[in-house]
């Protein structure tokens, strides 16, 4: 069986996330309005298949939802160039940490970013 590999991902999100979501707002006081509105997140499935099952509200076998609301909303495409060049990463809490560093990070350029 191989081995889990999990990876970050970008999702670039409809503008309305900014005026619609209040909590969205809040947390990017630093948003000019003039780059774009992201989602970031980690998964050990492919950038594809992960935003595939945010956009149609996955629900896993034990009945948990397993999709951001915001993605589900508001998403509108992968933004490869903004994770592509960050290897996968062999734990999950790496991959958590990388989550919150790139998130930040894309914030700090003024992008409006949500993360877990």
């Amino acid at each position: 069986m191989a081995k889990k590999q999990y990876r970050v991902y970008v999702v670039e999100l409809n503008k309305r996330v900014f005026s619609d979501n209040t909590k969205f707002r809040l947390a990017n006081p630093q948003f000019n309005g003039v780059l774009e509105c992201l989602y970031v997140g980690m998964t050990v499935k492919t950038a594809k298949e992960r935003f595939e099952q945010h956009k149609t509200g996955y629900i896993n076998k034990k009945g948990h939802k397993l999709s951001s609301n915001i993605v589900e909303k508001y998403g509108a495409y992968l933004r490869p160039s903004l994770y592509n060049h960050i290897a996968p990463m062999d734990t999950r809490a790496e991959a958590l940490a990388m989550e919150e560093k790139l998130a930040l990070e894309l914030r700090r350029k003024r992008y409006a970013v949500w993360f877990n």
